[in-house]
């Protein structure tokens, strides 16, 4: 079998950051997929499950009432690794086409108050792994460490 591509970016050479994936085709439509990587990965301690979690609930809910992309967000969730997460928008972009959604919504993950959305036992299945404060954390330091002033290395995935 032949390697994903996903598995042929050299994880130790990449920074937090928001890279294009991939682009695959549904008809004549392109798919475009970020890998939005908020932890260097096996350098940094991976994200805990309850701050990926609320992080997951927080940014779909934000992209699907979006102006101009809920109609675009395909999905949003957490790697496997648990060092950053997917987007899917339908449309044909680039890191820097999305910079400022990937900036405005995790600024309003940084500033949520409130219960999050969707974190009940009649919405979630597993509502009680959430840190709202954690994830206000996290949120904050990608913004800083990441978005703020981003060069491509942080754009364009490592050769």
């Amino acid at each position: 079998m032949e390697k994903i591509t996903s598995f042929t970016i050299d994880h130790l050479r990449m920074l937090p950051g928001i890279y294009v994936s991939r682009k695959d085709y549904v008809g004549n439509e392109v798919i475009t997929t970020f890998d939005i990587r908020v932890t260097r990965p096996n350098f940094e301690p991976v994200l805990n499950t309850a701050e990926v979690h609320t992080i997951e609930h927080l940014a779909a809910t934000f992209l699907r009432n979006h102006k101009d992309y809920k109609d675009k967000c395909v999905y949003f969730g957490p790697m496997g690794c648990r060092t950053g997460f997917y987007m899917i928008l339908a449309g044909d972009y680039t890191s820097k086409d999305v910079l400022e959604l990937v900036r405005e919504m995790f600024v309003f993950i940084r500033d949520f108050e409130g219960d999050v959305p969707g974190a009940s036992a009649k919405d979630c299945g597993n509502y009680l792994d959430m840190n709202l404060n954690m994830a206000k954390y996290v949120a904050d330091r990608y913004i800083k460490e990441a978005l703020e002033n981003i060069t491509d290395e942080r754009l364009i995935y490592p050769d």
